[in-house]
């Protein structure tokens, strides 16, 4: 079973041209090139090495050709020639929002109804190309009911447990259709703020907030973090710390910055909250910010950490706009480097209507989506760029004219398509598997 399904933004035209070119270089019984004798001479390992350099559509779409091509994807001295020579591609993962708040009301009135829903929801994902305007279904089918996307990273996807209590993790990669769940943290929570770093050889989860301190209250107080790398040094949620006090999370996923620091919102007032694992301590960034702003994101653009807001005031004396901060190697100060033009702001504020809206960086680009709305605003950052993205194709109707209490829109997460995951071979090979882990593939 092919993991992706695809749909390429192309148009009609665009299509008739490309498929009558190749057509007529397919049958061109001139071309010296095309000589079957000569690529039936080609030795397997310049085989290997050019299918290694696919894109991983492209890559699922060649293994239907033969059998050996087909076992690649299980083939060790490939995925290590695929890793030596990846190259990356910061794509962006969506997913349809559920509503907490519904959520929590369905729970306590112990009713069930929604559930099998919600998991039809959540069993497919659609992976947006920037480069080319290409969206793509992925399955994630193996994912237990139950369970949300909360954050991405290396290829893997994080998913943690709905309900209250000890949460649960699964980290997934869809694109081999396998799964390990991680053993649930130590404290109770309700809808804590999580951060997930994932390379070749290390594991780095934080859970933040949310602390259940009583079966109808909850309180920013702590944070614990899972951490395991190919030294075999671990920490199943075996490290805790304090939260800065009279912090004000609000749930959702952390960012993570090559500086080996977790970064979140902090709300009422804003600021900027930082966790160093190296040291295991949180603390504040004193960087002022600006006032008035509205919808406040944090993302990582480019190994920087960057601020998206609006700036909204009816007596200020610039007009409304979507801005962008850039933070400064020193840490104290952010530095505006753009705004979204005047007339597509009046176009971006109509559409949201005061909902609120949600950003994700990955590389050059930054996504915005609107809160119980389909629609999606991309930043190229290398080309100064802001467009609307094409629709998704595998998402039937449009939610900007049904209930936005409701229907929560799409939720988007940074994601790098990977054939191969080196850190959870690594765990599943590790003294501690037997004991604590579990792993599934489809």
């Amino acid at each position: 079973m092919e993991a992706f399904d695809t749909y390429t933004t192309m148009t009609i035209s665009s299509i008739s041209t490309t498929t009558s070119s190749s057509s007529s270089g397919c049958g061109s019984t001139t071309n010296p090139w095309m000589d079957s004798r000569i690529w039936s001479r080609l030795p397997r390992w310049l085989i290997d090495r050019v299918i290694a350099f696919l894109s991983p559509p492209a890559f699922f779409r060649v293994r239907s050709v033969c059998k050996r091509w087909y076992g690649l994807l299980f083939s060790d001295s490939f995925l290590e020639l695929h890793l030596s020579i990846w190259s990356r591609r910061h794509w962006f993962l969506f997913f349809k929002r559920k509503n907490l708040k519904s959520y929590i009301y369905r729970n306590n009135n112990g009713s069930s109804q929604g559930g099998f829903d919600d998991h039809l929801a959540n069993c497919e994902g659609y992976l947006f190309d920037p480069y080319e305007g290409t969206w793509y279904r992925l399955s994630f089918a193996l994912v237990p009911s139950g369970f949300s996307p909360a954050c991405s990273s290396g290829g893997l996807t994080c998913w943690v447990s709905d309900d209250a209590g000890p949460k649960s993790l699964i980290l997934c990669n869809p694109l081999l259709r396998s799964f390990s769940q991680l053993p649930p943290t130590q404290r109770p929570r309700l809808f804590p703020s999580i951060g997930l770093n994932v390379n070749n050889s290390s594991i780095n989860v934080v859970v933040a907030g949310d602390d259940m301190v009583s079966p109808f209250a909850v309180k920013n107080l702590t944070s614990e973090s899972f951490h395991f790398d190919g030294g075999e040094f671990y920490s199943i949620w075996g490290t805790t710390c304090s939260l800065p006090r009279l912090c004000s999370l609000e749930s959702g996923s952390m960012v993570f910055v090559n500086n080996g620091r977790f970064y979140c919102m902090n709300y009422s007032p804003f600021s900027v909250l930082a966790y160093n694992v190296e040291a295991n301590e949180w603390c504040k960034i004193q960087a002022p910010m600006r006032r008035f702003l509205r919808s406040p994101s944090l993302v990582e653009c480019q190994g920087k950490l960057v601020l998206v807001a609006a700036v909204e005031k009816s007596k200020l004396n610039v007009p409304r706009s979507m801005r962008i901060w850039v933070l400064q190697a020193c840490g104290r100060t952010w530095v505006e480097v753009e705004r979204m033009p005047q007339q597509l702001y009046g176009q971006f504020a109509e559409e949201e209507g005061g909902n609120g809206f949600d950003c994700v960086g990955h590389g050059d680009f930054i996504t915005i989506t609107i809160r119980g709305s389909d629609k999606v605003l991309l930043f190229d950052f290398y080309q100064k760029g802001w467009h609307w993205i094409p629709p998704c194709p595998f998402i039937h109707g449009s939610s900007s004219t049904g209930n936005r209490e409701e229907d929560g829109g799409l939720h988007g997460f940074a994601y790098e398509p990977r054939l191969a995951t080196p850190a959870i071979g690594l765990l599943h090979q590790s003294s501690l598997a037997s004991f604590h882990f579990q792993s599934f593939n489809g």
